[in-house]
């Protein structure tokens, strides 16, 4: 599996699409905000002759769902995401305001993302875990054979996902930190959603949060 990763939109989200020899790719956390993000998003897919097939979302902030109305209509593609992070996606536009930013509404999911369920396209398949506490549907997207993990807004070099906005929770995201990441092998790859990528044994054994 290959993985690409796009600096987006003024949050400085990461956006990944992933992909595989057969040419069939997923777009994750999609947060082009203007005409120049969503044209280097398309170029890439288009100069590598890939065909989405999917959009998912770790979780519903703002600066992760900026771009969902775009691609969906671009690619005619449903979004995938988990229901409960429905309340979160109802709040973007409140959000966007907030901040004073321009949002088109994201589109409701029509396929909900659950643990012990797996996203499959082309030749790879996706575990998907939940881990709760930086977004209550907050989930992430483990790839075993490739020994990568897209991690969303949980985890990150040297830190972990803040836990003051609605839905967050501290304890339960240490907890799922501890108890579905930290068991996997020290050599895992987390591309997080914000920032450069760490490994699992890196975080297990330097993190301040641990």
């Amino acid at each position: 599996m290959l993985v690409k990763s796009f600096t987006f939109n003024p949050f400085q989200e990461n956006t990944y699409v992933l992909s595989d020899d057969t040419k069939n790719c997923v777009i994750v956390d999609p947060g082009c905000y203007n005409n120049q993000e969503q044209n280097e998003l398309l170029e890439y897919i288009k100069r590598n002759n890939l065909t989405p097939q999917r959009l998912l979302n770790t979780h519903a902030h703002i600066d992760h769902v900026f771009g969902n109305r775009f691609v969906s209509n671009h690619f005619n593609l449903d979004l995938e995401l988990h229901d409960l992070d429905l309340p979160v996606l109802a709040a973007a536009s409140y959000s966007a305001k907030q901040y004073g930013l321009d949002y088109t509404t994201s589109p409701l999911p029509k396929k909900s993302l659950k643990e012990g369920n797996q996203i499959k396209f082309g030749n790879t398949v996706l575990d998907i875990l939940h881990i709760p506490g930086h977004a209550p549907g907050h989930v992430v997207f483990y790839n075993k054979a490739a020994k990568i993990i897209i991690g969303g807004d949980v985890l990150f070099r040297g830190s972990i996902g803040r836990t003051d906005l609605p839905g967050g929770n501290h304890q339960d995201l240490i907890k799922n930190i501890k108890s579905k990441l930290f068991t996997l092998e020290d050599d895992i790859v987390v591309y997080s959603g914000h920032g450069p990528s760490t490994t699992i044994g890196y975080e297990r054994k330097t993190n301040p949060f641990f």
